[in-house]
């Protein structure tokens, strides 16, 4: 059975009118209340602070506990309160969660989601930035790394570039970063140029998309360039930065993507798995702010993992 992770206290990140706001996560969880989908939950616990510095600085760690505890913003875009650090641990501990289910999984549908935030994959080792507080998947894949994992593959489909993710493991041939993302668009990485340095000079690909792309241009890149990549590198558990920012409705960027293209892709990432690694998949929330847009979609492709919606619908 397909497993979500959530915990209410991620609510607790109050934003306000921030784009990035509890209301993203309330209106997910009342949509799959409504759908009637059959998924087992998870409460995650926190990260540990030694868990966090699979990635991160201790400096920088202290730093956003300080930021938080005093209401700093982390720079212009990325706005905390008293409860955000204790939330962004807990937003880690949900990725770790997530990689858990899928591993320990006995069942056919190896996979899970974390419904989490803050979102993770603007955030590098010292920096917090772009909503971001701590990088949640880049945390998934080095716990997957201590579970046995030798090879991961993190698949990207955010609107915007995963600059922290593709940072960590630029020059690592252990995790293949794949990111499909409007540009020229924020942060301002992700040129098709950038494709890994020393050890992981190959290991990273970008498919940078002008603004206008929809579920054709998303989907063709899937099938000629992460498939064939994926089936090359033959990960043992596939990770993806879920985020629904390039839906049609979105009002922060200008894709075209539609509800059904989500579940496409998800499709695509769970043959990857299904043909790799016994179908051990784990997604985790990134963006999206739309809210009927984005708990629709998420809604669309936890039928396609599941197996209760057909990929094509």
């Amino acid at each position: 059975m397909t497993a979500i992770i959530y915990h209410p206290e991620y609510l607790l990140h109050e934003t306000g009118s921030h784009p990035e706001r509890k209301e993203r996560l309330i209106a997910i969880m009342q949509l799959i209340e409504e759908s009637g989908l059959d998924l087992r939950r998870i409460e995650p616990e926190p990260a540990l602070i030694e868990e966090i510095t699979y990635i991160h600085d201790p400096a920088y760690i202290e730093k956003a506990k300080y930021h938080s505890e005093h209401e700093i913003p982390l720079d212009p875009d990325t706005v905390l309160c008293k409860d955000s650090y204790s939330a962004a641990l807990l937003a880690a501990g949900g990725a770790i969660r997530a990689v858990d289910a899928a591993l320990d999984s006995n069942n056919d549908n190896n996979n899970a989601f974390a419904l989490l935030r803050p979102p993770g994959h603007h955030a590098l080792p010292d920096r917090g930035m772009g909503f971001c507080i701590f990088n949640n998947i880049a945390i998934g894949a080095r716990h997957a790394q201590l579970r046995g994992c030798e090879r991961v593959l993190i698949v990207d489909w955010d609107v915007h570039h995963g600059n922290g993710t593709q940072h960590v493991f630029y020059d690592d041939p252990s995790v293949f970063y794949f990111s499909v993302h409007q540009y020229p668009y924020y942060p301002g990485t992700g040129s098709a140029g950038e494709v890994g340095a020393g050890a992981g000079a190959g290991y990273t690909a970008n498919v940078p998309l002008p603004a206008g792309s929809g579920d054709a241009a998303y989907i063709d890149s899937f099938e000629k360039i992460l498939v064939p990549a994926a089936m090359k590198f033959d990960p043992d558990i596939v990770l993806v930065s879920a985020g629904f920012d390039a839906h049609v409705d979105d009002p922060l960027a200008g894709m075209v993507v539609t509800t059904q293209g989500f579940g496409k892709m998800a499709s695509i990432v769970s043959s990857i798995a299904d043909q790799c690694c016994e179908g051990r998949l784990a997604m985790v929330l990134e963006g999206g702010y739309d809210l009927t847009s984005l708990s629709r979609s998420v809604v669309q492709v936890l039928g396609v993992m599941s197996g209760a919606t057909a990929p094509d619908t």
